[in-house]
């Protein structure tokens, strides 16, 4: 068994503390990890890449590539909008199609920090069924929506979310970049609480473990690294049939700032 790649970071500004963890593993069962993922403050993304033969690993790295290539990386100021976000999309896109042609894409979910007036948010953005979840006041939340074709039927009331899981169609997704006709991203603007925790992660976690499954390890587990080593973990013991990444951010506010907020 291969293990997984991990490390830590964590960023401190003026009004919002910022804890991470992050970690992906090949699984068992596939002979290369065609996930990438992004954790530098302020964008949390990962890319779950499709096509195999290798071109699913090359069309999750160049949309990584491109995120990396937001002036917002770089310096880590907090003000990535939703447009910028779609304007690098596109710039991915097109750079997969240039590379590979059509023959492969790449899902992409994850959270930026983006602040206004001071106050910060999670700017979620997804295209594709890799998922992203916030953990707030006990509560777990899936944010973002399935771009995939079970989701249109359980949308449409003809299977049920717990049909969906088993779903012969369950890995068709109707949103990719660099294949298909559909790139643009569905996107979310939400508050950053106290204490809110992000989860990232392809479809390799959330395909071998439940959301209640989920919810029990990072509502538990305290520190984000020791989080996403868990989860790894617990979908590699559940069957590890897919390549498996995950992100877990931690928000907190500095005593002053929280009393202010």
């Amino acid at each position: 068994m291969n293990h997984p790649t991990a490390s830590l970071s964590a960023a401190s500004r003026p009004g919002l503390i910022l804890t991470s963890g992050h970690g992906t593993d090949r699984g068992l069962r596939r002979e290369l990890n065609e996930d990438s993922f992004i954790a530098t403050d302020p964008v949390f993304a990962v890319a779950d890449g499709m096509g195999g033969h290798e071109a699913g690993e090359v069309a999750s790295s160049l949309c990584v590539q491109a995120l990396r290539a937001i002036p917002q990386v770089a310096t880590g100021e907090r003000s990535v909008t939703a447009s910028l976000l779609q304007q690098y999309l596109v710039r991915a896109d097109s750079s997969i199609r240039a590379a590979i042609g059509a023959v492969a894409g790449t899902t992409l979910t994850g959270a930026a920090i983006m602040e206004q007036l001071g106050v910060p948010y999670w700017l979620v953005m997804n295209i594709g069924d890799s998922r992203t979840y916030r953990l707030s006041g006990g509560c777990l939340e899936q944010i973002t929506v399935d771009h995939s074709e079970v989701q249109e039927l359980v949308d449409a009331g003809e299977i049920t979310p717990e049909q969906a899981t088993t779903h012969p169609r369950r890995h068709v997704v109707t949103r990719a970049l660099g294949t298909g006709d559909e790139t643009e991203a569905d996107y979310w603007l939400l508050p950053i609480e106290e204490d809110d925790r992000i989860l990232v992660c392809s479809d390799g976690l959330t395909g071998e473990l439940s959301d209640d499954e989920i919810f029990r390890i990072i509502s538990t587990v305290h520190h984000p690294q020791d989080a996403v080593d868990s989860l790894i973990q617990a979908a590699l013991r559940s069957g590890g049939r897919d390549n498996i990444t995950a992100i877990v951010v931690d928000a907190r506010f500095p005593p002053a700032a929280a009393a202010t907020s």
